[in-house]
């Protein structure tokens, strides 16, 4: 297992970063790779993001130095959607069959979590996202279809999407933890504009389904000093709770959302007029 260490950032030393200080500390460009569970640590609110690829051999998450636990899960909770071929999960000993878009979420205090793939040649994508957490809730397998669903935009403003709501209250219960995905249709480009920040809370983006030289413009930064950054598929970016997260791509795609912080409220964000982006 691979675990790599990402530090918080000052939103005034932002301000001076050129494209490669940007995409060091806020994009992580390689997700997924075969055979191997790769993580990165945040200490924005502590979240760990990453990806488990099992393609020749089942992958064992396990623990490490920077968790201070006997095992990955002994403090934490986490979520999981799978982005590939069908795949199964096993937790503490049970099976569950993780098919593309399926989603789970998996409780504090599960010991063994297994990925595996169901056919080498189109391995299973296993997108985590992992918080700490306070004490144990059920883990709960959430199909595509059972997520909770809202649908917002509209074809002039090429942002008409649905958003599917995987770790939420409205699904299941979780500590801190909330996650879902969100998919744009077809000939809408725009995610979250008009943009917000959420001050109690950081998110993390995957974008996915982009054609090999399609790409997202991913904004970010304070809503009057934004950046930006190019992102391909599979590539995540990490948000701070100060920046906006918005985005405009070369075509649809899809991608999900992680937050935690201090609530699991979906609505709670501090809105920017379009007049005030800078």
């Amino acid at each position: 297992m691979i675990l790599k260490t990402r530090y918080s950032n000052h939103p005034e030393d932002v301000k001076h970063y050129t494209t490669d200080d940007l995409r060091e500390h806020f994009l992580i460009e390689e997700v997924f790779i075969p055979d191997e569970i790769n993580l990165t640590y945040s200490h924005n609110d502590r979240i760990i993001a990453g990806g488990a690829m099992p393609v020749k051999e089942e992958l064992k998450l396990a623990s490490a130095k920077e968790l201070a636990s006997e095992y990955f899960l002994e403090l934490r909770e986490m979520g999981v959607i799978n982005i590939g071929g069908d795949g199964v999960m096993v937790l503490d000993g049970k099976e569950y069959q993780m098919n593309y878009q399926d989603g789970i979420y998996v409780g504090r205090g599960t010991k063994e979590v297994v990925f595996r793939s169901k056919d080498s040649n189109k391995p299973a994508k296993f997108y985590i996202n992992s918080a700490p957490a306070h004490k144990e809730y059920p883990t709960v397998h959430i199909p595509l279809e059972k997520a909770n669903k809202v649908a917002l935009g509209n074809d002039d403003n090429l942002n008409k999407r649905v958003i599917n709501q995987y770790v939420h209250p409205a699904v299941c219960e979780s500590c801190q933890l909330v996650m879902g995905l969100t998919i744009l249709a077809p000939r809408n480009v725009w995610n979250t504009m008009p943009t917000h920040t959420h001050e109690r809370r950081m998110e993390v983006y995957i974008y996915f389904n982009l054609p090999e030289d399609d790409f997202v413009v991913h904004l970010m930064g304070e809503g009057d000093e934004t950046r930006h950054l190019m992102v391909r598929n599979e590539q995540a970016v990490i948000s701070p709770s100060w920046s906006i997260h918005a985005g405009v791509g070369t075509r649809n795609y899809c991608f999900i959302w992680g937050m935690c912080g201090e609530n699991k409220t979906f609505t709670d964000m501090d809105h920017i007029a379009m007049k005030d982006l800078k």
